[in-house]
C-alpha cells in the first residue's frame, strides 16, 4: 500500500492532539514513504554525474540516466522524443517558450495557471470556455485565425476546479490545423497516469513537487527537434561539447543541450521513482472522497463550490469555494490552529479564472453580495480521509454560521 510521510500528531490550543488533515496536496504533495527510501539509500552514493571516473561519479550517473529513461517510458514518449529535466512545471514551460522556432504563434485559454498563461512571448489568448465541447470548438475557430508555427498550451487538469480538460480532443484539433500541443501535466499527473501518446500530446510538462516528491524537480517532455534547434536554456558546463581557444562554442544536442550545470540527481530520482510507484498505486478512493465533499459542500447555504463546467463534468481531487460571512484568510487560520486541518486561500495563480469564478458563486449565493477577495481551495490525496473530509464540513457548516 502506498503512503505518506506524515506528522503522528497536531497540537491543538486546547493541548489535545490530532492527526493533521493534509487538504493542500494541491500546491505541494507530501513525500512518498518509497520515495524518501529512495533518496536515502541513494545518498551515501551522491556524486558528479557525466563528470568522474570514481565509484560514485559512475552510480550517480546510472541512477540520473536510469531515472530519464523511466520517465520516458511512464510519459509514453516514443521516437524522436527527449526527456529534459527542470526545476518545477513552470521552468519546463518556459524552456518551452524559450525554444519556439521565430514566428511561433502560441494558442492558450484565458483560465491557465499563471505558468502556462505568462512565458508565451506571441500569445493568442481564447476566452473563457463553458464546457469541454465549447473548449473544443473555441479551439478550432481560434487556429483557423492563425498562421505559421503554432503551439497549443492548455492544462490538462484546473489546480482551480480540478475540472479535466478534453486533453485528447482538443489535440485533434490541433494537429488537425498543423499545430503542436502542450500539456500542462501538473495537476494531473498526482491523480492519473500521464502519457503522451494517449493525451496526444507534442509535449508534457510536470512537477515533482505534485506528485510526493518534493525534492525540487520537474520535468518537460516531448519532441526533441525544437529542443535540438534552440540555443541553449542556460549557458554552462554541461550544455558545452566544446570551447575552442577564441571561445567559439559547440553545444550538445539532446537533453545536456538544456541541463547546464550541476544537476539535480535526487530530485530526478524522486521524481521516476513517485512516478513509477503512482503509475501501479490504487488512487480510486480519491472518487469517492470528493464525491463526499462536494456533495456536503453543496449542502451549506453559505458556501458555493466553484466551477467553470456542469456540475457533472469529471475532475481530480480539488474543490475550491467560496465562502460569504467569513474572511477567507482569518476562515484558514482558524481551520489550520484550531482543527489541524489544511487548505490553501488565495487566488491560486490563476487570478483571472478564480475572480471570475469568485463572482459568479457568491452571485449564486446572494446576487447582491460583495465577492470574496479569494477563495479556499481543500485538495485530496493520498493520505485523505473520510475523517478529514468530514471535519472539514463539520467546521464549515454550524459552529461557524450559527445554524
Amino acid at each position: 500500500m502506498v503512503s505518506v510521510l506524515s506528522p503522528a500528531e497536531v497540537k491543538l490550543p486546547d493541548g489535545s492532539s490530532t492527526d493533521f488533515a493534509n487538504l493542500d496536496v494541491a500546491a505541494t504533495a507530501p513525500c512518498l514513504d518509497v520515495v524518501a527510501e529512495a533518496v536515502a539509500d541513494l545518498l551515501p552514493w551522491y556524486g558528479s554525474v557525466h563528470r568522474g571516473a570514481g565509484a560514485l561519479a559512475q552510480r550517480s550517473t546510472r541512477e540520473y540516466e536510469q531515472a530519464r529513461e523511466t520517465l520516458y517510458e511512464h510519459l509514453g514518449c516514443g521516437p524522436g522524443d527527449a526527456v529534459v529535466f527542470t526545476r518545477n512545471t513552470t521552468d519546463a514551460l518556459n524552456l518551452l517558450a524559450h525554444v519556439l522556432p521565430p514566428g511561433t504563434t502560441v494558442v492558450t485559454f484565458d483560465v491557465e495557471h499563471h505558468a502556462n498563461l505568462l512565458p508565451w512571448r506571441t500569445p493568442v489568448r481564447i476566452g473563457t470556455p463553458r464546457s469541454p465541447g465549447e473548449a473544443v470548438a473555441t479551439l478550432d475557430e481560434a487556429l483557423r485565425q492563425v498562421s505559421g508555427p503554432v503551439l497549443v498550451a492548455v492544462t490538462a487538469a484546473s489546480n482551480v476546479t480540478g475540472e479535466l480538460w478534453p486533453v485528447r480532443e482538443l489535440a485533434e484539433v490541433a494537429h488537425r490545423h498543423g499545430a503542436r500541443i502542450a500539456v500542462d501535466a501538473a495537476q494531473l499527473a498526482p491523480h492519473a497516469p500521464v502519457d503522451m501518446a494517449a493525451l496526444g500530446a507534442d509535449y508534457v510538462a510536470l512537477s515533482g513537487h505534485k506528485v510526493y516528491a518534493p525534492f525540487g524537480a520537474g520535468v518537460l517532455a516531448g519532441r526533441a527537434d525544437w529542443l535540438d534547434a534552440a540555443p541553449p536554456y542556460l549557458a554552462g558546463g554541461g550544455a558545452t561539447a566544446g570551447v575552442s581557444a577564441d571561445f567559439a562554442v559547440r553545444w550538445h544536442d539532446g537533453p545536456a543541450r538544456h541541463e547546464a550545470g550541476t544537476p539535480n540527481l535526487i530530485g530526478a530520482v524522486a521524481l521516476a521513482t513517485a512516478c513509477r510507484v503512482l503509475a501501479g498505486a490504487d488512487l480510486s478512493a480519491e472518487a469517492h472522497l470528493v464525491a463526499r465533499l462536494r456533495a456536503g459542500i453543496a449542502r451549506l447555504p453559505h458556501v458555493e463550490e466553484l466551477r467553470l463546467f456542469d456540475a457533472a463534468a469529471p475532475r481530480v481531487g480539488i474543490v475550491s469555494f467560496a465562502v460569504l460571512g467569513r474572511d477567507p484568510d482569518e476562515l484558514s487560520t482558524e481551520l489550520g490552529r484550531d482543527h489541524a486541518i489544511g487548505v490553501r486561500t488565495g487566488l491560486f495563480c490563476a487570478h483571472p479564472l478564480t475572480r471570475r469564478l469568485l463572482r459568479e458563486a457568491a452571485g449564486r449565493l446572494d446576487p447582491s453580495a460583495e465577492p470574496p477577495g479569494a477563495a479556499i481551495r481543500a485538495s485530496l490525496g493520498i493520505g485523505t480521509s473520510e475523517e478529514h473530509v468530514d471535519r472539514l464540513l463539520a467546521v464549515l457548516s454550524a459552529p461557524l454560521f450559527g445554524e
